[in-house]
């Protein structure tokens, strides 16, 4: 059997790694005394720096520097496997231990970065090594730094008059990001998150099918339209069908195989008892890394179903799409990518950007503009000094747009396609690791399903359920351990791994792998951590 860290098993290594985080907790407790400023500086307010005081630089250096230590010693926290993921309160406790109140008053500099100093040490440490629980997760350093620029730019994205340099970065980025699609030209843009990306998936397709309909209603129309995905997608899928009126009973769910791939064969029944109604089948959303089993839709199959029927093919790639970036596991998950009409793409999931940072990509130019264009000539002038097609408010949904590019494009300059190429293959890795490590210990894990992606499904098997036969009655006593070692866990702070049922199973743990801060000592932990607090159950 492999060991785990420092070949020890679970019941050997009870308090190996409490009593470092027991440590680390008091130091911890601590904060409050440790940032302390100059006294007089401590006790000025917010009028006392910029842009309040023309002479604030002092002031303002002061303060900032003070909280740059703040923000570092998180950073540090968070990359010490010896440090909490969590110090866990419930949130009645939690509100005894903040003060949140809004004050009639501002309170001086000194309370201000006791408060920053504060909220991160109840913060989740998201990026630690040992977290597991999101499909987001990860401290990438240099999208950080990007990130910090970006707030201090402060910028909005509408108009290449207030982000010239950040909009030549996106136009950039996103045009290789379709390149690496496979298309030529196309049109692409940064959404606030995956969901919203979707909608300009589903708009945009309504739109190209029925170009009347952005004056005209559903009236241009004069049939239901319909719209298929499977079962396992990401809820936002069928949140457009409620959001622009054709009612969740006409995004129709297509069945999914035990490994939770579109059944195509269902796909291409269901298309053809909708248009025998009389319905417009118009729109098919292939997923390319389900939520919950991280698994990838059949793209070319679905690709020709569309193809036959003249539907719109949009691939939801929010969480896989950062596979496409290695050569060794592109294929066959994303073989006839290029076939798709739009891909929205996640970079702030597999490729550890900091949230958000979330992609949609189109194949056809000038379909975003003419589908949500308003022509607000007050805001988008068409008379300016240089070539307006820089503009990008009038093809987007929500007018002002949040700087989600420049932390991307800094990660692009530092790891280049190669770097982000070795990135990917390491979480697979881990990954396979993990399935490896369940494999090897097979009293003690269960493994659900061999893994596509970076989501690995399993279930601990605590000691009285260990040498019975694996049958639905077991099943059902092993879902209900796992929200018991989650809160014991999250209690104990000691890494957070996420656990949910699907419609085949009841709950199991699934761990996740975007960080790339997770090596094999992590997975190791993972799998010992899980013996030890769940071994007695």
């Amino acid at each position: 059997m492999i060991k785990g860290p420092d070949h020890l098993t679970g019941e050997d290594r009870p308090h190996l790694y409490m009593d470092d985080f027991d440590s680390q907790l008091k130091k911890r407790k601590m904060a409050d005394k440790k940032y302390q400023m100059d006294k007089k500086i401590g006790e000025l307010k917010y009028t006392d720096l910029y842009p309040h005081d023309r002479n604030g630089k002092e002031v303002s250096e002061a303060m900032l520097k003070q909280l740059t230590e703040v923000l570092l010693d998180f950073v540090n926290e968070t990359n010490d496997r010896k440090c909490k993921v969590l110090d866990f309160h419930h949130p009645e406790d939690m509100k005894k231990l903040l003060d949140l109140s809004i004050p009639q008053d501002g309170l001086p500099l000194q309370t201000l970065i006791d408060d920053c100093a504060r909220t991160l040490k109840y913060q989740v440490r998201t990026g630690h090594p040992h977290f597991f629980n999101q499909l987001s997760c990860g401290l990438d350093l240099v999208s950080m730094a990007g990130e910090w620029l970006t707030a201090t730019a402060n910028t909005n994205m509408f108009t290449y008059e207030i982000a010239p340099v950040f909009i030549l970065m996106e136009s950039v980025v996103l045009s290789k990001m379709r390149e690496i699609i496979g298309w030529k030209g196309g049109d692409s843009i940064l959404a606030p998150g995956g969901s919203v990306s979707n909608l300009y998936a589903f708009l945009a397709a309504r739109h190209h099918m029925f170009p009347n309909y952005k004056e005209k209603g559903q009236s241009s129309i004069g049939a239901q339209l319909v719209m298929f995905t499977s079962d396992q997608c990401h809820y936002s899928v069928k949140s457009c069908a409620a959001i622009c009126g054709l009612g969740t009973d006409n995004c129709v769910e297509v069945p999914s195989d035990e490994h939770g791939r579109m059944i195509v064969s269902e796909l291409e029944r269901l298309v053809l008892e909708r248009k025998s109604k009389g319905q417009i089948p118009f729109f098919v959303n292939c997923t390319s890394g389900t939520t919950v089993l991280g698994a990838f839709d059949p793209i070319n199959q679905i690709a020709d179903v569309c193809q036959k029927h003249k539907m719109w093919l949009h691939i939801d790639a929010a969480w896989g799409g950062g596979l496409l970036l290695s050569k060794k596991h592109r294929h066959p998950r994303f073989s006839g990518v290029e076939r798709a009409d739009s891909v929205t793409w996640n970079p702030h999931k597999l490729m550890g950007t900091l949230l958000q940072c979330s992609t949609i990509h189109f194949k056809i130019d000038g379909l975003l503009l003419s589908c949500n264009s308003m022509s607000a000539d007050y805001l988008f002038m068409t008379d300016k000094l240089y070539d307006i097609k820089y503009d990008t408010g009038d093809k987007v949904l929500q007018c002002g747009r949040h700087n989600d590019i420049f932390k991307l494009w800094l990660q692009f300059r530092a790891k280049g396609l190669n770097g982000f190429e070795a990135h990917m293959d390491h979480l697979m890795e881990m990954a396979e690791y993990l399935v490896e490590r369940i494999k090897a210990d097979k009293d003690k894990f269960y493994l659900i399903l061999e893994p596509e992606c970076v989501n690995v499904s399993f279930w601990y098997i605590p000691k009285r359920l260990r040498n019975q036969p694996h049958n639905q009655q077991r099943i059902n006593e092993l879902a209900k351990i796992c929200p018991i070692i989650k809160s014991k866990m999250m209690e104990q702070g000691t890494m957070m791994v996420g656990y949910q049922p699907d419609d085949r199973r009841p709950n199991f743990f699934r761990s996740i792998f975007s960080s790339a801060a997770v090596q094999k000592d992590d997975v190791d932990f993972l799998l010992a951590e899980l013996d030890r607090l769940g071994q007695d159950l």
